[in-house]
């Protein structure tokens, strides 16, 4: 077969041709495989398991939001202690160290600063049945803080004695001075805890101790129980020639209060080294109500009402029976009345013991020497 020049350059250019076509349709393929050889592009990093955008329960607005809004250190109707705060709230606040939430070391009877407010015409009458009863298991921590000196108290108590050299009148200006000092002694003790009482209190000291562990003694602590149903209003003095009225609730001085160190530091331009008797010249009023005007009116901290602490100022014959031991302080009618007591049975009769500080006490620590056997039993 014999083929022409024109015919073979025909096909060679058909063939050509239809090559180039094959090869621009294998060129997607061949570069298959040169992609798959490249190094992946880097993809913006994973989140975490877990991790949520914006804030979510665990994020620390949230936290502090709910910290904010939980209450914790307002004072709602009145509570018997902390059984009112909400614990879930208590439980997202603790790493925080909100008001409210536990201390991380456990908190011991050492920890606490009891401060006893007296004078020398109730040393033998009221102190010696406090020495007798509940100081004689807090001796370390109790100071006694009276008016002038007494070798006997002295040889009871110790270097726990301080004369604080104020008036013995039972004035506004003797109290707020006796105050002015423990707030001091505290402050210089390093204790966690600053709990007033005064000599006609018995102290419940296994109640005070849990009371005090359901708080936290860094953060703003006011607990105790007001003498009135609504806060009392003073005469602020702003100025020389000036006044303005201003509300708050205070803790009575007569029913014991406690206040975390945090919130004592807080009080220190207002409190310290006689600096709580100017302030309180400035509204007027007793040691408590100062207190109360410091923490309530100037540093904007809620006092923590709570029915566990009791004074002579209220019915204490209508305390259950069944909840006496569970109170933090109790206290009992003076001379115009003696038979405003606790209502509580025990091995001593109302004649043998007019308080019924023995018999609580007896109650309480019944191996105690001098308590009667029946109460033992």
């Amino acid at each position: 077969m014999h083929l022409s020049p024109v015919g073979i350059s025909k096909r060679c250019f058909l063939f050509s041709l239809a090559l180039c076509a094959l090869l621009l349709l294998l060129i997607p393929t061949l570069q298959t495989p040169q992609r798959q050889g490249e190094p992946p592009q880097p993809r913006p990093p994973a989140r975490p398991a877990g991790a949520r955008k914006g804030p979510g329960p665990h994020s620390t607005r949230n936290a502090t939001g709910r910290g904010k809004d939980s209450g914790v250190t307002r004072p709602p109707p009145p509570v018997a202690g902390p059984q009112g705060r909400r614990r879930a709230q208590d439980r997202d606040a603790a790493p925080a160290g909100l008001p409210g939430s536990r201390s991380r070391d456990p908190l011991e009877l050492k920890d606490i600063f009891i401060a006893v407010k007296t004078t020398r015409k109730y040393h033998r009458s009221r102190l010696q049945l406090l020495f007798q009863t509940w100081v004689s298991e807090a001796k370390e921590q109790t100071f006694i803080f009276t008016d002038g000196e007494d070798k006997e108290l002295r040889r009871k108590a110790g270097g726990n004695v301080i004369n604080t050299n104020c008036s013995a009148a039972h004035t506004r200006q003797a109290l707020c001075c006796k105050m002015s000092v423990e707030y001091d002694k505290f402050i210089e003790s390093q204790k966690k805890w600053f709990c007033h009482m005064d000599d006609d209190n018995y102290v419940i000291l296994p109640s005070l101790l849990q009371l005090l562990s359901s708080y936290s003694h860094t953060q703003d602590v006011y607990l105790g129980r007001p003498s009135l149903d609504h806060p009392i209003e003073a005469a602020e003095r702003v100025k020389s020639d000036g006044t303005t009225s201003v509300k708050f609730w205070f803790a009575t001085g007569g029913a014991g209060f406690c206040i975390s160190r945090g919130l004592a530091l807080k009080m220190s331009p207002w409190a310290s080294l006689g600096n709580f008797i100017t302030t309180a010249e400035k509204i007027r009023l007793p040691d408590d109500c100062t207190i109360g005007y410091i923490i309530e009116a100037l540093l904007e901290v809620p006092l923590t009402h709570t029915r566990l602490f009791h004074s002579h100022l209220e019915n204490l014959q209508r305390l259950p029976t069944d909840n006496v031991l569970q109170q933090v302080t109790l206290s009992y009618g003076g001379f115009e009345n003696r038979r405003n007591v606790v209502s509580i049975a025990g091995g001593f009769s109302l004649a043998d013991d007019p308080s019924r500080f023995k018999t609580v006490h007896c109650l309480l620590y019944p191996e105690t020497p001098w308590c009667p056997h029946s109460v033992h039993h």
